[in-house]
């Protein structure tokens, strides 16, 4: 692979990377003529480091490990696991950019290769034992070598959201010593000159696509970074490289700060490499040499869910990652995933919700007949699916059919035609989106997880499916209910090898986690069936407690609303410390491409609502203020369908409003996982939901 500027080559830079590449290849053809067990002993031979507990919030710090009879497996570093399958997979495709209108993919050992050099340069550039590399951009291959090159020359990795402000990436860097920042581009670039001066620890600035705009000390392109650490010996790095430790700190992941600031999660080799070895297997992903697995990496690497599987599970297993276009939630994610058919994808669900309206759009512009074809297919599948999932039978000659003649083509349309496993995280999935899906004949393998759980802890699966649940355990994790009620709630608590090592200089926030026992409590309330399946049904924190004392979770209302309302987009429930429950309701509106903000402009399914009532509204403002009093009318029909089903009174919708503008990440209700921010938007519409509560 190439690391041209986008307007001319740099040959130097291209004759360096050969001369480094041949030199490599040599020391790569040594190393794997000793044999695979060469390795096995490395493996076996490294010692942890010591320590005394289970947890730390020393970035130097040390833990000790959950290693016990549900998993004894030998601790390995990143390196180590990366080492290992470069000598499994080494001449495979790994990553593959798209670079003029053409596919780029470099193999393991290549991967490996520039990760090596990125890992010289950051140390030429002073990169210090236990100090922070942050990445603040869009998913690329740089971005792969940057986070495993630091993890390498001993630092510690740690993603930004490319949509943080200036102060928030502030408060990061900061917070994780970051000798360095990688930016993607101008924009990223900007954010973090304004803060400059206020980070002591940042080094240097590397821009990974694109030349910088302006020239000042300490910025790099990419291309003069790689160059930095071509005369670093190789023995310099393999010193820092077997000074590493299983136990020992080497990614943070902030958590996104939905209930004050955000709190930098600190995982260690073993978190990484032994959650990238088993969840995975409970997601029956399959490794490169029975069948290599492919994906597109496009969700925020700065999240965990997106790391483990784009990054980490794809060097433990030899995946093949495509990166997405930067604009891939703005709309070119299908075209990329048609091009390339990737055999797995991911998708949050506000990803799979997008598709799913894509498709009833599409559905809805068809002609009579074909209307009724697909209609009939998607009927048939999903009977015949939910029949599955109950009996474990096998599916009708009509289903095959249906799925032959119909629905293969309505997954081609989406680039999912090769697609054999398909998973949803980061946020509670409405059965509404699992249900639509399983008509196209899509299983959506839900995982439940938390940052501070390296990620899934319980998976759904191939052998672990049944709704609306979250799948079971992942196997060598354990699980604990606390404080269970007499209908069988409780809170939901972790162990295992993928339990976290503390908060980043946050000791009371980590006792607040982990309990004397070193349980990590999730904060999430839940149940768990006689076949051991969890279903979520809230969080502590967002639990509504009225003035009269009664506890409401508010998911399951907001769920009902909008299951039975198909034009509302959000619904969120008021009601602490209140006499009664109201509602904030939003509206399904079209996005602006550009900025991917919400526009006036109600949704195609939004439109055809209004239409079937008579109604010719096609923008909010045609509809709120009470301007559109059939679209009430059947607003308010809905909310007391959902309030015929409450199982008291306090816990009835007595008011309700529709705001002006749906929510989006942009506008701040919204986090970048798109998880509702709910203190955000108390705060935000503060007056309207004052004004519902005037006598």
């Amino acid at each position: 692979m190439e690391f041209p500027d986008e307007e001319k080559g740099d040959d130097r830079l291209e004759k360096g990377v050969q001369e480094s590449m041949a030199h490599e290849q040599t020391d790569s053809e040594e190393h794997a003529s000793v044999g695979k067990k060469n390795i096995e002993e490395e493996l076996a031979g490294t010692p942890l480091a010591p320590a005394h507990s289970l947890w730390t919030t020393d970035a130097k710090g040390s833990v000790r490990l959950r290693t016990e009879e549900g998993c004894p497996e030998e601790p390995v570093t990143v390196h180590q696991m990366f080492k290992a399958s470069v000598e499994k997979y080494g001449n495979m495709y790994a990553l593959a950019s798209k670079k003029n209108n053409r596919w780029e993919k470099i193999t393991f050992l290549e991967y490996y290769q520039f990760c090596q050099r990125a890992a010289k340069s950051f140390m030429k550039l002073g990169l210090e034992r236990f100090h922070g590399v942050a990445i603040l951009g869009f998913n690329s291959a740089e971005w792969f070598f940057s986070a495993v090159g630091a993890i390498m020359a001993g630092g510690i990795m740690t993603g930004i959201y490319a949509t943080n402000s200036p102060e928030a990436c502030q408060y990061v860097a900061s917070d994780s010593k970051a000798n360095i920042i990688m930016v993607e581009n101008q924009k990223q670039l900007e954010k973090i000159l304004q803060i400059r001066d206020r980070l002591p620890h940042l080094k240097a600035i590397v821009q990974y696509t694109g030349l910088p705009q302006q020239k000042t000390s300490s910025l790099y392109s990419w291309e003069e970074f790689m160059e930095q650490g071509l005369d670093v010996s190789e023995k310099a790095l393999d010193d820092i490289i077997s000074s590493q430790r299983a136990n020992q700190c080497c990614v943070l992941i902030y958590t996104s700060g939905t209930t004050g600031k955000p709190k930098g999660v600190m995982l260690s080799h073993d978190n990484i490499t032994w959650t990238a070895n088993h969840a995975s297997r409970a997601g029956d992903m399959q490794p490169a040499d029975t069948k290599q697995e492919s994906l597109v990496s496009y969700l925020p690497l700065s999240h965990i869910a997106a790391q483990i599987y784009d990054l980490w599970t794809a060097i433990q297993w030899g995946e093949l990652v495509y990166f997405a276009q930067p604009d891939a939630l703005k709309g070119s994610l299908v075209t990329t995933l048609r091009e390339v058919c990737p055999t797995s994808h991911m998708g949050v669900p506000r990803v799979w919700e997008k598709m799913m309206e894509k498709i009833k759009q599409g559905i809805s512009e068809c002609g009579y007949v074909k209307k009724k074809l697909v209609t009939w297919a998607m009927s048939v599948s999903l009977r015949a699916n939910q029949k599955c999932m109950q009996k474990d039978e096998e599916r009708p000659f009509l289903f095959s059919l249906a799925d032959s003649l119909v629905l293969k083509r309505l997954r081609a349309e989406l680039g999912l035609s090769c697609c054999q496993k398909f998973f949803s995280g980061a946020a509670p999935i409405s059965s509404e989106t699992v249900q639509f899906f399983l008509s196209l004949n899509i299983w959506l393998y839900e995982a439940y997880g938390m940052s501070e759980s390296t990620g899934p802890h319980f998976m759904s699966g191939p052998k672990a499916y049944k709704l609306p649940s979250c799948g079971k355990v992942v196997p060598g994790c354990r699980y604990k209910m606390a404080n269970i009620d007499s209908e069988g709630t409780g809170e939901i608590c972790f162990w295992g090898r993928n339990i976290f090592m503390g908060f980043l200089n946050m000791e009371d926030k980590t006792r607040e986690a982990l309990d004397e026992d070193g349980w990590l409590h999730s904060g999430d309330l839940g149940r768990i069936d006689e076949e051991g399946f969890l279903y979520i049904t809230g969080r502590i924190k967002e639990l509504i407690i009225t003035a009269g004392g009664e506890n409401v979770p508010p998911v399951p209302i907001e769920e009902a609303v909008k299951k039975e309302l198909p034009i509302i987009s959000n619904a969120m429930l008021i009601g602490d410390k209140r006499k009664f429950l109201s509602m904030l309701l939003t509206l399904k509106c079209c996005s602006d491409t550009e900025t991917t903000e919400p526009t006036e402009e109600l949704s195609t399914e939004a439109v055809e609502f209004c239409k079937q009532l008579g109604s010719q509204a096609t923008t909010v403002s045609d509809i709120i203020g009470g301007k559109d009093k059939e679209v009430y009318r059947v607003i308010q029909e809905g909310i007391n369908r959902v309030n015929s089903a409450a199982i008291s009174n306090a816990q009835r919708i007595q008011k309700w409003t529709i705001l002006r503008k749906d929510f989006s990440v942009s506008g701040g209700e919204l986090g970048p996982t798109m998880k509702l921010r709910r203190p955000v938007v108390l705060e935000m519409y503060r007056k309207v939901i004052e004004s519902l509560y005037q006598e």
